[in-house]
């Protein structure tokens, strides 16, 4: 049986310097990267995690046992049953590595994390943050770029700090123990039709439009609900070429079917029930 080839466009950035956000290559604004960090005027650290997929009560989390981290881990429950790869399983830990500071609290761990901060002894030592492991880092309020994996010597005054970056090459997500670990998949389908998702952190049903032409869907997520301590919405914006292994068939021949699930966008395209193919 014919069927759809699914091409991402966007996979070669158009703009000389490279991708937007190297974490998501159909990104056009807003934030970068896997994880956003800021430090809190009340000396509270915000941290915010992308975990497309995951549904709202799919994180757990607990305190090591010194009480200098959150580890946070998830399994995607939620499985439409069209990913070869089946669910994405996510693990990671984010907090504050010294003695002098504790962990009180964790909130909304889906996405945020509110973590607090308590001298508990010395008081003229500094406190050290320290987040998890991604790709590209470097500090929005100090002069200096600080490298991957480090720990973060801040003093409480210093208010933001960014995380990720632009670049020639899309990035694999840090937190993916199991599954895919980019922002694009796309399946055919036994027939004929054609699967396909999106990774749109942060964008939900009404933030979500798409549109076909013959042989290509095209797709805008604008995040407009944004948590108080996030700098801005995100805006992706791509397109996927399914063109018909008969040139003759188009696409608005078939039935569309679109669904935005905890951050995912996903498109099914199959025949319609009058329709028919055939091989050649």
């Amino acid at each position: 049986m014919v069927g759809f080839h699914c091409i991402d466009l966007s996979t070669l950035p158009t703009d000389r310097g490279g991708f937007y956000a190297t974490n998501n290559q159909f990104q056009k604004r807003g934030p970068k990267g896997f994880i956003q960090v800021k430090v809190l005027e009340n000396d509270n650290l915000y941290v915010g995690v992308d975990l497309p997929g995951v549904p709202d009560d799919g994180v757990r989390h607990r305190v090591d046992a010194f009480r200098q981290k959150v580890v946070f881990f998830s399994a995607v429950t939620f499985n439409d049953g069209y990913e070869m790869e089946g669910v994405r399983e996510y693990s990671g830990s984010a907090g504050l590595g010294c003695d002098c500071c504790e962990i009180t609290g964790v909130e909304d761990g889906v996405l945020r994390m509110i973590l607090t901060r308590v001298k508990v002894k010395d008081h003229d030592n500094k406190c050290t943050h320290t987040v998890p492991p991604f790709t590209g880092f470097e500090s929005h309020s100090l002069s200096q770029k600080l490298s991957p994996f480090t720990s973060l010597h801040i003093p409480v005054t210093e208010y933001a700090l960014r995380i990720g970056k632009s670049g020639g090459r899309v990035e694999e997500h840090p937190f993916v123990v199991k599954g895919r670990k980019r922002a694009f998949v796309g399946e055919p389908l036994d027939d004929g039709g054609v699967y396909f998702a999106v990774d749109v952190p942060g964008a939900g049903n009404g933030e979500v439009e798409v549109f076909a032409s013959e042989s290509e869907i095209n797709f805008t997520a604008e995040v407009k609900n944004v948590f108080e301590h996030e700098e801005s919405g995100r805006l992706y914006l791509g397109s996927v070429d399914t063109s018909w292994s008969d040139s003759a068939v188009s696409l608005l021949s078939h039935a569309i079917t679109v669904a935005v699930n905890f951050g995912v966008l996903k498109v099914l395209i199959t025949p319609r029930p009058n329709t028919t193919t055939t091989n050649e």
